[in-house]
Formats: structure tokens, C-alpha cells, sequence
């Protein structure tokens, strides 16, 4: 039991470093897989950190994006915040999302549905 929390502390020590700490480099650019679940259309977009990228009814803000360096397992995570048009001042999703990870931290929408796929 000991050992367990000593990880969970540890996990939660790591979190707080910022992202060149702990093996990840901040990238300008996410890529972004949309799913419209009505029509089935999977559409690719790249998402400029700092810009609204619209799809359908929602608005979406890359805040951060970043990914491990060459030579580690390939991964991404983008600080996400999303919006829909239909539910204006209630966002859809806030946080970050994980490329390798996605069921982690989604965005639960009945919809849409959003993935990271990389960070360039």
C-alpha cells in the first residue's frame, strides 16, 4: 500500500512540472481528428495554438500542445477548450487531451467527438 501512494505522489509531483520538464516540447500546432456521429464524416484539422478552430456547432481553443521528443515513444497532449454554439457559456470540454490516452479525458458530446492525433 505504501508503494502505491508513494507512485500516486510522485504522479502528482511530475504533474505540477512544466511540460520541458518532464520530456515534453511545447509544438505550435495541433492535429485534430472530428467525428460527426449524425453524418460519420471523420474529418483531420490542424489547430494553431492560440486560435479558434470551428467544426460544426462547436468552437475549439488550442491553449497548449506538446509532444516527446525524438527517440521517446510518440505522444501528444493538447490543453483543450471547447465550446458549442447550441449551449452557449457552458463549456463542452476544458482540459487536456492525450493521443495515446484518449479515453482519459474526452470530450463527451452527443454529436461530436474530438482526438489528438499529433503535435507539430
Amino acid at each position: 500500500m505504501r508503494a502505491l501512494a508513494a507512485a500516486f505522489a510522485a504522479a502528482l509531483c511530475c504533474a505540477a512540472l512544466p511540460a520541458a520538464a518532464q520530456g515534453w516540447e511545447p509544438k505550435r500546432t495541433a492535429e485534430l481528428q472530428l467525428l460527426d456521429k449524425v453524418t460519420a464524416r471523420v474529418t483531420v484539422i490542424t489547430a494553431g495554438v492560440g486560435q479558434a478552430a470551428p467544426f460544426g456547432t462547436l468552437s475549439i481553443q488550442v491553449r497548449a500542445c506538446n509532444a516527446r521528443p525524438v527517440g521517446e515513444v510518440p505522444d501528444a497532449a493538447a490543453w483543450m477548450e471547447i465550446t458549442d454554439s447550441l449551449r452557449p457559456g457552458v463549456p463542452a470540454f476544458r482540459g487536456w487531451m492525450f493521443a495515446n490516452a484518449p479515453g482519459v479525458s474526452m470530450l463527451e458530446h452527443p454529436v461530436y467527438d474530438v482526438r489528438v492525433l499529433d503535435c507539430k
